[in-house]
């Protein structure tokens, strides 16, 4: 989409320099001459980015920005003044401006602040997104509090919600960590019988020879140990849903029994000499190929056919990459919630390298990920040195001559410092004002170092 810029400067030839640069860039520009005649054109129409001079008649940039932010606190402002000083440049940020510009500027600089205003908006964008997703499913587990933009994972949520209706069989799969109980607990609470028992089990997690009494119960004085009477794990989802993940580690001898409760709908304690009816919904999981098992025979067709009644295949992350940026926020947000600790940013820097990893252990590694940088920042964004070194995170134990490539403390200071400050103007999005916060410096000693540095 194209974006518009106003720009509000009482000088005729300023006016007609921008317009005819930012046009040849690609924006829509409208121009005013006194802040007046800018909040006339705000009030008509919406407005990407505002450039406003600071020293105008009738109404002066800074009275501009007080009135702009009663009408449209969204407008990214962008002050200038040939006359300004430092002070001034703080006090422009404090009451709401993105940033301030010096004029005269070179057309390098003003292009660099609007990219890195327009970075800004696009994650202001994200994270509003995110928030309407958070508020949507505020309260209920919506499939077990899954998130996600594209096709694929849109795909996902209307079939799952489609079967919740019903209370058919489902077979989901998918690799290790996409979220296959997730998909379960969503189903479950979308259907009709949510407010019944969600039993789920790990059958590679039982013992073999405890299996058949974990899933049927037994009577008391069944075998030794056996003091009273147990239900087994259908009759503790009875009216309500089990999940069976792992399906594939079932051994055939159960696989059998399994069948015959689903065809038959009653569950036989061991040691029982009557059944007992059951109304279970079954849904099972695996991430493995069931048809490859039935074809080598370690897993009987008959009962694959009867569990693949539906099937929801849940793709791995690295398909649906796009998803990144509102799953990353999501994550931060449960996270820091669940822990007590401030939500944080992810850096450009750090999500690209977030997209550029592979991502085997899929979402369940990505949380992992997250957690693990939202410890260790302590400050209000995620960088790159948070991440593992596996993902291309910094590594912190390389030799000090390695790192800066000299011995020299002179030398190595200006190296860290140029680094230090590139990272947090990096992280910022170009605004000086955070970046200063980051570093620990005042607004005007970064001006100073950003001059010194040329950067």
């Amino acid at each position: 989409m194209v974006k518009s810029i106003l720009v509000i400067d009482d000088e005729a030839n300023m006016r007609h320099m921008l317009t005819a640069l930012l046009t040849k860039q690609g924006y829509r520009v409208d121009v005013a001459g006194n802040g007046a005649e800018g909040l006339d054109w705000l009030q008509r129409g919406r407005y990407d980015f505002v450039l406003c001079d600071l020293r105008m008649p009738v109404m002066d940039g800074m009275a501009f920005l007080a009135q702009a932010r009663r009408h449209n606190g969204e407008t990214t402002v962008i002050m200038m003044s040939a006359y300004g000083t430092v002070d001034q440049a703080i006090e422009t940020v404090k009451q709401g401006a993105y940033d301030y510009i010096s004029k005269p500027f070179k057309l390098e600089e003003i292009l660099l602040v609007l990219r890195k205003a327009e970075e800004r908006e696009r994650l202001r964008r994200e994270n509003r997104q995110l928030k309407a997703r958070i508020d949507a499913i505020d309260g209920q587990l919506d499939f077990g509090g899954m998130v996600g933009k594209s096709k694929a994972m849109q795909d996902l949520f209307r079939l799952a919600d489609k079967v919740a209706r019903h209370r058919t069989t489902v077979l989901i799969t998918g690799e290790s960590g996409t979220g296959k109980e997730l998909v379960a607990k969503g189903i479950h609470a979308a259907s009709k019988g949510s407010e019944a028992p969600f039993v789920a089990v790990n059958c590679g997690s039982i013992p073999e020879q405890l299996l058949e009494s974990e899933f049927f119960g037994y009577v008391k004085g069944a075998f030794t140990g056996a003091d009273h009477d147990k239900k087994g794990l259908f009759e503790e989802a009875d009216n309500g849903t089990l999940f069976l993940d792992e399906i594939a580690e079932l051994p055939l001898d159960l696989q059998v029994k399994l069948l015959r409760v689903l065809q038959e709908s009653e569950v036989r304690r061991v040691g029982a000499v009557k059944s007992r009816k059951v109304e279970v919904r079954v849904l099972a999981a695996t991430n493995k190929e069931l048809p490859a098992l039935v074809d080598q025979g370690a897993f009987r067709g008959d009962l694959f056919y009867r569990l693949n009644v539906l099937n929801i295949h849940i793709p791995p992350l690295r398909q649906h990459m796009e998803d990144m940026p509102l799953l990353c926020r999501f994550i931060l947000h449960k996270c820091a919630t669940r822990l007590g600790l401030a939500i944080q940013d992810i850096a450009p820097a750090a999500m690209e390298l977030l997209m550029r990893h592979d991502w085997p252990g899929n979402v369940r590694e990505l949380e992992n990920v997250l957690e693990r940088a939202l410890i260790l920042t302590d400050k209000n964004i995620i960088l790159p040195q948070h991440l593992p070194e596996r993902l291309g995170g910094r590594q912190e134990r390389r030799r000090i001559d390695d790192l800066l490539g000299t011995y020299s403390l002179k030398k190595a200071k200006v190296i860290m410092e140029k680094q230090l400050i590139g990272r947090a103007m990096e992280a910022t999005g170009g605004n000086k004002s955070k970046a200063a916060q980051l570093l620990e410096l005042s607004y005007p000693a970064l001006l100073g170092k950003l001059k010194e540095y040329e950067w």
